[in-house]
Order: structure tokens, then sequence, then C-alpha cells
């Protein structure tokens, strides 16, 4: 492990710190590393090759035009990526989807990407986490 100095201004500090206490980290290291950790993950984990897992959540509106269907046939076209969705209806028109993906993560953010750019969706957003083999996974 390296040892690193850096200088934050006194209102990223108290924020930091704030962060700190309602995670309940036992230091400022411990929090910075998973920040750092969770900023590289989302900068370069989209476009890269490595294999992830990840959580697509959407809402749309089912009575649009041929939009279950399409998304249902999307599916079936991405069976190698979907691992399991649940449904939810949160009123008349509207529904919410759960996602979870495996595979790469750039095949991933694209099917996702096709799915958030369907007419009807609403909202859209993938979460995605690298998976590591166990020789690499650590706990610092």
């Amino acid at each position: 492990m390296h040892r690193v100095t850096i200088t934050l201004d006194d209102d990223l500090m108290e924020r930091l710190d704030a962060i700190i206490a309602v995670r309940g980290y036992q230091n400022r290291s411990e929090a910075i590393r998973d920040l750092a950790r969770i900023g590289i993950q989302q900068t370069s984990a989209h476009d890269s090759g490595e294999r992830c897992v990840g959580a697509m959540v959407y809402t749309y509106d089912h009575s649009k035009r041929d939009l279950p269907r399409k998304l249902t046939q999307s599916f079936h076209n991405h069976h190698d990526l979907s691992r399991a969705t649940m449904h939810v209806h949160l009123d008349h028109d509207q529904c919410l989807e759960v996602t979870i993906l495996d595979g790469k993560a750039s095949e991933l953010q694209h099917f996702a990407d096709h799915i958030f750019s369907e007419r009807g969706v609403r909202y859209g957003r993938l979460v995605t986490i690298p998976t590591m083999d166990d020789e690499q996974h650590t706990h610092d």
C-alpha cells in the first residue's frame, strides 16, 4: 500500500467528514479509498471489456404502443446478459423494472442504452460493479 498526501479545501473536508460519520468509516483513508474505487469504476468500467454485474433500473409507460413487446424482445435478444427481473406496477400506466445483469461492462452499457432509448421509457440508470477473481479480492 502507498501513502499519499492530499490537500482539500475546508468545505470538501467537512463534506468528507460527514460521509465518514454517516457511513461509519474507521478513518479518512478507508473513506477516500472507497470513493476513489467508485470514481475509477464509474469513469472506466462502462467502456471496458471487464466482466461485471449490474442492476438496470427503469420506469416506463406500459400503455405506449408496442413498448412491452419491444422490451420483451430486447431481453430475449440479450438473454445471455439478463439474470433476473423484478416488475412493479407503480400506478395504472407506469411500471418499474429492476434487472440484474452479468457480462462485459461495455455489453451491459450497450444493452441499457438500448432499453433507455425506447419511446415510453421515462427514467433509466445502470449501476455496475466489477467482479474479481478470488485471488484479487482483498479487504483493506
